[in-house]
């Protein structure tokens, strides 16, 4: 077995692998002056680039996330190898042969699983390639040729064909020094009876390739009518193979995807090829499974995803009642994008492939262009399965579709759709829909913020997740921080009046998480030392995000006013205890809207006492809360 690489040698590699192409490889990077480049960063999810990239020094590093590194870490973190199998892939595509201490000039015959599973994977790509121009093979190629492919749009894709015996790619990577276990690991055998045999046989075969074009995968079509196998067949999972982190054609499509900010998402690999060869060169699909959140996560490092409404992302769907669906689960996912996203629906429900053979490649470029918003998708979708010729139906139709728009984050957009909807419905009443949107907008809030810290416990991912959106600047935030800065640091100046403040009473989600790990921990009241309760109060947090937002309380000077600290407590106290008192009065006035005073005399009786109390608490907190204004 070889020794450690040449320390002459590792240099080499740093110095022949630009930081910059390699990186670009995973992700869009733009200019940020000086010579540097920025772009989102793979390690975290991130709205705005902060990853950074200074070529002249070839190093990497992330202001959001601290992560940082020359060319040889950024490949290790990224395809999770040791160290000298990092250098041994870069190499690799430098052409630089590597030398070791005790090995001459021959690289080590493991060369690491990742390594080895990857040429594994090239082999038999090139194998299954030279089985499609054979005689058994002409099952497959016409196929592609009725589905209008030639030799010359096979070989550009990589489109191969596995014979139909037992043993043939096994015995072929057998010749070339591969080992069974490693076919067995890599998904492209399987045990046998009498030993490993091929995965795949008598099928056409599409190679799956990561970002970087390495193959890691196949997808496999099948040919015969006696394959009692299922239509298409995809590489298992595998040290070097997620299907749920892979898009095929991303290799192909992620220079124009960048240049023309738009990707287009389509079902299957002869769509994205049939999108491709119609001038539509950023198509992409999954491989073999639903859309979710690790391809989003790759899209948007490919659109460089910050800017709203510049690009786009447009999903493709059959117009059969399955692509329909499908379309409406896209809808959930909308908003993890900054960018517009768009569905188009071929009415007759032809698939990409299927539209290109009947009406050629101009058809497909005409259904990617008459591509609409995909909320304006989902709410015509949902107004469609009623009758708008009866005031019944009109009406059915709004409380089908108003969950829908209330559903959108965006508060302007929200109001947009609303009035869209009135006109779609033809009710002709924008009030009344809009207030309908706005009733369904509130209860959706209140079911979120219903549940203290989300389904993730205090400061959770769910509680972060679902939880609206909040200013940082806005002055009731800045409040709640200035009071949550005393609560942590000094939690005497509050005492039992805080405590009775429950969490619902802060508006950004991390204020409420952090007041819940507060009364976790048994609330300000019971402080002994300054020093021991932030301890606690970390030792109560359930993550390291939550954990870290305490310890920046805990540093962060009180922006004091001009009297005393016990004077600037008292008003913060009292600023956001009269917000939640407001919250109870409107609660308690919408309540007695709803009763009627003679039949519900008592219960409305009740309530306008409560509402008295209500409104003279509220007074006397505005009066101890001027001095905070």
């Amino acid at each position: 077995m070889a020794g450690r690489i040449r320390n002459e040698d590792i240099a080499l590699v740093r110095e022949r692998s630009p930081i910059a192409e390699v990186i670009g490889e995973y992700l869009q990077l733009r200019s940020a002056g000086g010579g540097n480049l920025k772009g989102l960063c793979p390690f975290h999810d991130e709205k705005s680039p902060s990853f950074n990239v200074t070529p002249a020094r070839n190093l990497y590093f992330c202001f959001g996330c601290g992560v940082g590194g020359d060319v040889i870490k950024f490949v290790q973190e990224m395809d999770h190898l040791p160290f000298s199998e990092a250098v041994e892939r870069l190499a690799a595509k430098a052409g630089i042969q590597l030398r070791y201490e005790e090995g001459g000039f021959t690289p080590r015959q493991d060369g690491g699983q990742r390594a080895r599973l990857v040429e594994a994977h090239k082999a038999a790509a090139e194998f299954y390639t030279e089985q499609l121009n054979g005689a058994e093979a002409i099952i497959g190629r016409k196929f592609l040729s009725e589905r209008g492919f030639e030799a010359s749009d096979a070989a550009h894709f990589g489109v191969g064909f596995a014979p139909r015996e037992w043993e043939g790619l096994v015995r072929h990577l057998r010749g070339r020094g591969f080992a069974d276990k490693e076919l067995i690991a890599g998904g492209l055998a399987k045990e046998g009876r009498r030993g490993p045999m091929d995965r795949f046989r008598g099928r056409l075969m599409w190679p799956i390739r990561d970002l970087s074009g390495d193959v890691i995968g196949f997808g496999a079509r099948k040919l015969y009518e006696d394959d009692d196998g299922p239509k298409y067949l995809n590489t298992p999972e595998s040290p070097i193979f997620h299907k749920s982190s892979v898009l095929y054609g991303a290799d192909l499509a992620k220079k124009e995807i960048a240049r023309r900010r738009q990707a287009v998402v389509v079902e299957g690999y002869t769509d994205v090829m049939a999108c491709h060869l119609s001038g539509i060169p950023t198509a992409i699909a999954t491989c073999g499974t639903s859309f979710g959140d690790d391809h989003i996560k790759i899209l948007r490092r490919l659109l460089m995803d910050q800017d709203e409404f510049r690009g786009e992302v447009i999903f493709t769907f059959d117009g059969d009642s399955a692509g329909q669906k499908a379309a409406l689960r896209a809808f959930a996912d909308e908003q993890k994008f900054v960018t517009q996203t768009f569905v188009t629906v071929q009415p007759d429900g032809l698939d990409p492939c299927d539209l290109r053979i009947r009406h050629g490649d101009a058809a497909v470029r005409d259904l990617v262009a008459s591509r609409q918003p995909l909320f304006e998708f989902a709410v015509r979708s949902a107004i469609s399965q009623h009758n708008l010729d009866t005031a019944e139906g009109r009406l059915a139709a709004l409380d089908a579709a108003a969950p829908v728009v209330a559903k959108i984050k965006d508060r302007a957009l929200r109001q947009m759709y609303a009035v869209s909807l009135d006109r779609w419905l033809g009710i002709m009443d924008e009030q009344f829909v809009l207030r309908r949107v706005r009733e369904l907008a509130a209860r959706e809030h209140g079911k979120r913020n219903g549940r203290p810290g989300g389904d993730a416990g205090p400061g959770g991912a769910g509680a972060t997740a679902e939880r609206p959106a909040y200013d940082p600047n806005d002055p009731e935030v800045q409040r709640e921080r200035e009071l949550l800065k005393i609560a942590v640091q000094r939690p005497a100046l509050l005492g039992p009046v805080f405590d009775g403040v429950p969490a619902e009473a802060f508006i950004a989600p991390p204020h409420a998480a952090v007041r819940e790990v507060i009364a976790a921990a048994g609330g300000v009241a019971v402080v002994a030392g300054a020093a021991e309760w932030v301890a606690l109060l970390h030792e109560h947090a359930p993550n390291e995000q939550l954990r870290g937002l305490i310890t920046q309380l805990a540093v962060e000077p009180t922006r004091s006013a001009q009297e005393s600290d016990d004077r600037y407590a008292i008003e913060l106290l009292a600023r956001i205890q009269e917000r939640q008192l407001t919250r109870m009065i409107a609660d308690v006035k919408s309540k007695l809207g709803r009763l009627n005073p003679v039949e519900q005399g008592d219960e409305y009786n009740r309530l306008f006492g409560d509402l008295v109390a209500l409104e003279q608490q509220r007074r006397e907190l505005r009066e101890r809360g001027l001095g905070s204004q």
